[in-house]
């Protein structure tokens, strides 16, 4: 079986509606998510989230850990808990085959070493700029439709994915530099944009203004 068949056969998983709302819920999650709490935002009973979310666990699309959530120790504590968070690998695939990746690998290396991070901060802030559907209060929507997966931390905005994950791990001053821009331009006001990275997730913050 060549890699493309297995990215097949992974990304088949998702097309049950109960694994993509399972996979959905854990993978935006800021925290990892138990069975109770996956079967109750995907609406299903908590053995059939156990069955699917361990078949998404097999496929490599979660991984798990083990905690008591009460936090005590010892005997009568009981047993730990099964918890689910999204595993750290990609899984792409286009038909026909493409290599977009190999391409901005290469334009990223280009860019970084003729030190034009600004000219590529400005193109990325235009491009926000033109993309008007980030109203005030549409702000949470307009980022989770470009995959950031925003969430609340008290009054900051987190965003749990990176959609530049692989070039910000290979490029992260030019990568996470566009990436700020990018958002800088995509949000108004009141909200504004600063690195503040989110562990396992997006190097950029949101926050609302505060009025004089």
């Amino acid at each position: 079986m060549t890699d493309e068949d297995s990215t097949f056969d992974v990304l088949g998983l998702l097309s049950d509606p109960v694994r993509r709302r399972l996979y959905r819920c854990v993978a935006a999650a800021p925290e990892e998510v138990s069975r109770d709490a996956a079967a109750e935002a995907a609406g299903v009973s908590r053995s059939l989230a156990a069955f699917h979310l361990d078949k998404l666990v097999e496929a490599g699309l979660l991984a798990v850990s083990f905690r008591r959530l009460s936090g005590r120790t010892g005997p009568g504590a009981g047993r730990p808990a099964k918890l689910y968070r999204r595993a750290e690998g990609e899984h792409a695939v286009s038909v026909p085959p493409r290599s977009y990746d190999t391409a901005g690998r290469l334009l990223a290396e280009v860019l970084e070493n003729a030190g034009l991070d600004r000219e590529l901060q400005a193109a990325a802030r235009a491009a926000g700029a033109a993309q008007p559907d980030a109203r005030a209060d549409d702000v949470v929507a307009a980022l989770r439709a470009r995959g950031y997966q925003p969430f609340r931390d008290g009054e900051t905005l987190r965003l749990r994915n990176c959609p530049f994950h692989a070039l910000a791990t290979e490029f992260p001053a030019l990568i996470c530099g566009m990436n700020l821009a990018l958002i800088e331009g995509l949000v108004p006001e009141p909200w504004s944009a600063a690195m503040d990275p989110c562990p396992g997730g997006c190097c950029v913050a949101l926050s609302k203004k505060k009025n004089d």
